[in-house]
């Protein structure tokens, strides 16, 4: 299933190089598209996500995955300082053009370019599912969380009511390729985005992991009847 950087189409073994060759080849439209293919919720749940974390002015939130900094611009209306990190230069090129003013750097999940204890929050949105070492990632996030400090995972999850889910995962396999290939610079990475939502763990299993990797009161909020979660944690 893995394809070339040129093809720009992760395996589910989700090697870096490769992940990272895919959201470069979508970054171009990627805001967009995750507009049209979430029907706008896509807004709505960064609002979520901010609210989920409880900034206050002058505290240091890091956002892990960021992209093109649209979530990073979503944390900082908080007044908090909002930093944003991600693996794909191109997502990073294409947020620089766009948000000027918003800190982005290159970093991995896996080995973050900070020291311990450097922020009071973190957060990661739809990204945790796209790196091949998901406790890993979260011992990461905890190492640069100061004790006390926050962390929200916002990812897709699976829809509680039965008949909602069996709906939803016919659009992901079917519907949703077809529709990114209208607005989508690179249609087969939503082939790949379909796949790795459906082998994704429920919220009680990505909540134990949570736990598992040293993050406390370790509790979770559906959006959108469960389509999106919210994972919310206390650094121990």
């Amino acid at each position: 299933m893995s394809r070339t950087p040129q093809g720009q189409r992760a395996s589910l073994d989700k090697q870096p190089h490769e992940v990272a060759a895919m959201f470069d080849g979508v970054a171009a439209r990627y805001d967009l598209t995750n507009t049209v293919l979430s029907f706008g919720q896509d807004r709505a749940w960064r609002r979520s996500t901010r609210a989920a974390l409880a900034l206050r002015p002058g505290e240091r939130v890091l956002d892990v995955g960021a992209g093109t900094g649209v979530s990073t611009e979503e944390l900082a209306q908080s007044g908090a300082y909002a930093v944003g990190a991600d693996l794909s230069l191109g997502m990073l090129y294409a947020g620089k053009r766009t948000r000027p003013a918003v800190p982005l750097l290159a970093g991995d999940a896996l080995r973050l370019p900070f020291a311990d204890a450097s922020f009071d929050a973190v957060t990661i949105s739809f990204a945790l599912r796209n790196v091949n070492d998901t406790d890993a990632a979260l011992r990461e996030l905890a190492r640069v969380t100061r004790p006390g400090g926050r962390l929200v995972v916002c990812e897709f999850s699976t829809p509680v009511n039965p008949a909602f889910r069996t709906v939803y995962l016919s659009y992901l396999m079917r519907s949703l390729p077809v529709v990114a290939r209208t607005v989508s610079s690179n249609p087969d990475a939503y082939v790949y985005l379909a796949e790795s939502i459906r082998a994704w763990p429920d919220q009680s299993a990505l909540a134990a992991r949570v736990a598992a990797a040293g993050w406390g009161r370790v509790a979770w909020r559906n959006l959108t009847g469960g389509v999106v979660a919210l994972h919310r944690a206390v650094r121990d």
